[in-house]
């Protein structure tokens, strides 16, 4: 590990590790080019919040684990994932992290969500005690799925973000719902009231004032995230063109997935590789220091990134996006759609206007811990699981 952390700043301005193409290098919708932009990729990969193992991280339950190494990766995964959703909710796309720059509050309120101690919003402590009532002992590994529905419970209390999350079951996205999700100006479920509506406005049939529903017609940045399977037990290569296009997006927040049992945070890709953040190294709780201020550069990734052949993906992945705004959704709806249209690229997932009659019913979806459903859909998408769908061609 010592050598590890010597290595890190010795690697930074050699880019060897990254193959001379002409293929553009994609990362969560933005282009570059690896002979022109080399420092701009580096920088925005080293800009994303990279959690890993961490040990001597105060017990989670106040009895159990100090340190998740070998068993928390896809927990840590899901933390990226939504840490570059806050990254885009609260500080933009643009930000970028650069070492020893006195960074702005708001980027410090987001790492701080994500601190090894339980108060912190979307800590390990969190996720792995409300994995609990989705059926998992803490220390037990999490697929996919599984990592998807204990954030977007854990985000319902995080009412600074006020985040709407959808987790798009069955490989269909059924825009209605989203929209009735987005725009509705009643909190979500354990949150408190959402902060951009003043206490003192009821809505309960009243003659409605000038304005009142402009300010009540909100929509809540979505946070979108898609479960899939996209083989038996390797990744079926008429999905390829169409994961590739997703990191293409401007809404892109990547993919959490990997090899079996040993989960990646993908932010991109170039050529046939996927370019990704691995969380499978140990390093020391940090402790925030006298002057409250956090001692972050163990949260970025100071080398070049990790990439693997897209052929080696574990077919069970979570796709995500993030749309700030409801014009943003409407862009994101335009792009799926075109890219049904492109030769050779299977569609990965469905996008429809509304909810088609054979579904469940949408509240099975909000799981609750003796939820029987809970245990149905983590078979579907679990590797660790034999009964899963197979999308067909």
């Amino acid at each position: 590990l010592f050598l590890a952390t010597l290595t890190y700043d010795t690697l930074r301005f050699e880019y060897e590790d990254f193959p001379e193409t002409k293929e553009p290098v994609w990362i969560l919708g933005r282009k570059y080019s690896v002979f022109t932009e080399k420092e701009e990729i580096l920088l925005d990969v080293t800009s994303r919040l990279w959690f890993t193992y961490r040990k001597n991280f105060p017990a989670i339950g106040g009895t159990g684990p100090t340190s998740d190494t070998g068993w928390g990766c896809m927990l840590r995964c899901g933390q990226m994932i939504f840490a570059q959703a806050l990254v885009c909710r609260h500080l933009g796309r643009d930000w970028r992290w650069i070492k020893g720059k006195r960074q702005m509050d708001n980027y410090f309120n987001v790492l701080n969500a994500f601190i090894d101690k339980k108060d912190s919003y979307y800590s390990i402590h969190q996720i792995a005690q409300m994995g609990v009532g989705e059926g998992k002992s803490i220390g037990q590994w999490y697929g996919p799925n599984t990592v998807a529905q204990v954030l977007k419970k854990l985000a319902t209390f995080d009412t600074w973000s006020s985040l709407a999350v959808h987790i798009a079951m069955d490989n269909t996205v059924v825009m209605e719902e989203i929209r009735r999700l987005c725009q509705s100006n009643l909190p979500c479920a354990g949150a408190a009231a959402c902060p951009a509506l003043e206490s003192d406005v009821l809505y309960n049939g009243y003659p409605e004032e000038p304005g009142l529903r402009d300010r009540l017609v909100l929509w809540k940045p979505l946070v979108l995230l898609i479960p899939l399977r996209l083989g038996l037990t390797e990744i079926n290569e008429a999905y390829i063109e169409t994961l590739k296009h997703c990191f293409m997006l401007p809404q892109s927040l990547g993919v959490i997935g990997g090899k079996p049992n040993s989960a990646h945070y993908f932010i991109g890709y170039v050529g046939e590789e996927l370019i990704y953040l691995d969380p499978h190294t140990t390093q020391p709780a940090v402790e925030p220091g006298d002057s409250g201020c956090l001692p972050d550069e163990s949260f970025h990734c100071q080398h070049p990134p990790c990439r693997m052949s897209i052929a080696e993906l574990d077919p069970s992945i979570a796709v995500g996006f993030f749309c700030n705004t409801e014009a943003d959704f409407n862009d994101w709806c335009q792009q799926i759609k075109k890219l049904a249209l492109v030769r050779g690229a299977l569609p990965m997932f469905e996008l429809v206007e509304r909810q088609p009659s054979h579904f469940s019913n949408p509240d099975v979806l909000n799981l609750t811990p003796d939820s029987s459903d809970a245990d149905r859909l983590e078979r579907f998408f679990d590797s660790e699981d034999e009964d899963f769908e197979i999308l067909s061609l």
